[in-house]
């Protein structure tokens, strides 16, 4: 049988949980103890005053915790507030920079033949989008007019009506064909690129690298020869030309060489033209020459040839007949103190070896984002470019430094030669005409410095593609007339100069500047999707897997690389028809990135006493007050330098963004996108924003 609830009780409860009173204490516990009777008044009693603390506990938690998510949102949007003010800070900071720029910057010569033509083609899309506007505004893009209709058409109206008649007829078709010339010539280079990795892929796999007939560090390698007679006579050169930054490190990274003082000599092929850059160097080269080191300053009077020129020169010297290598670093080039001893041996035994070239590291990738998106490109071609060629095919580009040559090899295929300027592809080509092999090596690294302004990149990356062209016109018929197999020859013709030094660049600014604007307003020639997108995406992957570091700037890469094809086109053109710019040769601008620390540290690998008795630093500081003070002088009257207006980039990026603009009224997302975001790539580098600012 069933008890009544007890609703006297639950009246006296909730009064006392309203007075706050504590129902633990015994004073409290009296009135239900004696109702209750009995020992069963207890436990009762125990368990209801448990209940409602665990329920006011409850309340409690609750109340905190909604006050807790009140002061986590409160702080989530102070750091949205305070995200959303830096980046309007950045963009202000940005824009501010912009118009500093566009009013005090000097600008490029716009008088150049592809400036004008990017000239007109803005303006024709100009005039394209504003006609488009008016017939997306009129409701024509639902129902296009027709020529041949019946109904009564406006003059506005039966103008639109013929372009759209023309452009389908005739404008349409042959862009359509050019379209499709540029997707096959795009998939063959794509081609390239992957088998180039999976060559890199197998080299991996199977461990192959070169392997040296001596090794320098075994003694058993040496008994065979007595004293220093196993070391063969090395000249090291090192060109430069006005290097005021860098001139000293270079000098000491090769003078602390471990090899035999008498069996190197050091010759530093000074061209500057700047009296005191030339005195500085002269006395660093003194102050070697004191510590017993056998180095010899030359500088010519008439500086012809520029890098070739100047190599040309001292290799004529008498002495050079009494050596038996050649050992070449540019003027930002440091070498560890082993590079002769890892490089030297392969030469012995391999009577038909010219050059040993070795890779790049650059001190200064992480610096700024353009020396980032260098170091993927530079990396992809000494880790799979070279590194595949050399083992597969025994051929592949100098590199101009960091590289060993048989002067042997060098008389043979004629010397260095000023007809172009890239002397190194220049030799390398004629050497491999000539019989001669060659080996990479990817484990040998040599410090140097990438440059950090884009106008001193942008110099560089002209230099490097329209000398190629340079060569190609003029070496054609030697290598046609050479007695190399025919498969050596298809490799020169077809895939060392014409794909991947005449296609690329082509391609790159055809397809992706000219050809895509144009199938906006010319909608019936198509660029497909996977060719804008996908394609592309894969090819920056493969391009990105020797510096995987580098995998987040993946994007601003693919954007990079199709912004400079404007630089590449126009450097390839120029080479091609020898117009005047492709011989222009301008020593690339060093920031002396490459600190003492770094020659210290590979000091400490090694055991050279000129480390142990003295500090380079303070040793390569001994110049002396006057040439110190004359050193600064002459920095602080040097002219100030600006950053530049870009004004080819500027127009892409205006055509790009115009494209953009017509791409967004047909509802095209893949398009629109990659307009936009390459057109504000090239507004970035038009207007000098990437790289060192130095204005």
């Amino acid at each position: 049988m069933s008890r009544a609830p007890n609703r006297e009780f639950q009246e006296w409860w909730n009064k006392q949980r309203e007075r706050g009173l504590d129902l633990s204490s015994p004073s409290s516990a009296d009135g239900p103890s004696t109702s209750g009777g009995g020992g069963g008044g207890g436990p009762l009693l125990a368990v209801e005053i448990r209940t409602p603390r665990s329920d006011q506990a409850v309340e409690k938690s609750r109340a905190r915790s909604a006050r807790q998510l009140s002061w986590v949102c409160l702080l989530r949007f102070q750091q949205i507030a305070s995200l959303l003010a830096s980046a309007a800070g950045s963009f202000l900071s940005v824009l501010r920079t912009a118009n500093r720029r566009i009013a005090a910057s000097p600008a490029d010569s716009s008088s150049s033949r592809l400036y004008r033509i990017i000239r007109f083609f803005l303006i024709l899309v100009l005039v394209l989008l504003g006609f488009e506007l008016l017939a997306y505004s009129k409701g024509w893009h639902f129902s296009p007019p027709s020529v041949g209709s019946k109904e009564v058409l406006g003059f506005v109206e039966l103008v639109y009506a013929n372009w759209l008649e023309i452009r389908a007829t005739y404008l349409a078709p042959p862009l359509q064909s050019l379209t499709n010339v540029c997707i096959v010539l795009f998939l063959i280079q794509s081609v390239d690129r992957v088998v180039l990795v999976l060559g890199c892929i197998w080299i991996k796999i199977k461990g192959i690298k070169p392997v040296a007939s001596a090794d320098y560090e075994k003694k058993e390698d040496l008994e065979s020869e007595s004293g220093d007679e196993a070391y063969p006579m090395v000249l090291v050169q090192i060109p430069m030309c006005n290097e005021r930054e860098v001139y000293q490190q270079s000098i000491a990274a090769v003078c602390i060489q471990d090899w035999p003082r008498e069996r190197m000599l050091v010759q530093v092929l000074d061209d500057s033209d700047d009296l005191d850059v030339q005195l500085l160097i002269k006395s660093e080269v003194q102050k070697w020459q004191q510590r017993g080191i056998r180095i010899v300053y030359r500088h010519r009077l008439i500086r012809t040839g520029y890098k070739a020129g100047n190599l040309k020169s001292a290799m004529s010297c008498d002495y050079v007949k009494d050596y038996e290598f050649v050992a070449i670093f540019d003027a930002d080039f440091q070498p560890g103190p082993d590079f002769l001893k890892k490089t030297i041996p392969y030469f012995k035994g391999n009577d038909d070896l010219a050059l040993v070239q070795t890779r790049w590291a650059f001190v200064n990738k992480d610096e700024n984002l353009l020396t980032r998106l260098q170091n993927i490109n530079l990396s992809f071609h000494f880790e799979v470019e070279q590194q595949v060629n050399g083992v597969f095919i025994n051929f592949f580009g100098f590199n101009g430094t960091a590289g060993v040559w048989r002067i042997k090899a060098l008389e043979e295929c004629g010397g260095w030669l000023e007809r172009t300027t890239v002397e190194d592809m220049d030799i390398a080509v004629r050497a491999h005409l000539c019989g001669w092999k060659f080996i990479y090596l990817n484990d040998v690294k040599c410090l140097c410095e990438l440059p950090e302004s884009y106008e001193a990149y942008k110099k560089q990356q002209h230099r490097w593609h329209s000398g190629p062209m340079q060569l190609f016109r003029l070496c054609f018929f030697d290598i046609i007339r050479s007695k190399v197999s025919l498969a050596k020859k298809a490799n020169l013709i077809f895939l060392f100069f014409l794909l991947r030094k005449l296609i690329l660049p082509f391609y790159s600014f055809t397809l992706f500047c000219i050809i895509l604007p144009l199938t906006m307003f010319l909608p019936e020639a198509q660029l497909p999707a996977w060719v804008v997108c996908y394609v592309p995406g894969v090819m920056s992957i493969l391009n990105i897997l020797p510096a995987p570091r580098s995998f987040p700037f993946i994007v601003p890469y693919l954007l990079f690389e199709n912004t400079m094809s404007v630089t590449k086109f126009n450097a390839m053109i120029s080479g091609l028809f020898k117009f005047g710019s492709s011989y222009e040769w301008i020593v690339t601008k060093k920031l002396g990135r490459s600190s003492e620390a770094d020659l210290l540290t590979f000091g400490e690998k090694g055991s050279d006493p000129l480390l142990e008795t003295s500090n380079l630093h303070r040793s390569s500081s001994e110049s002396g007050l006057a040439e110190l003070n004359k050193m600064e002088m002459t920095k602080k009257a040097g002219k100030l330098r600006r950053n530049r207006l870009y004004r080819k980039e500027l127009g892409l990026a205006f055509i790009l963004l115009t494209a953009a603009v017509r791409s967004l009224l047909s509802a095209q997302g893949i398009h629109f996108y990659f307009l936009l975001f390459q057109g504000i790539s090239f507004l970035v580098v038009g207007l000098d924003l990437i790289g060192e600012q130095v204005s």
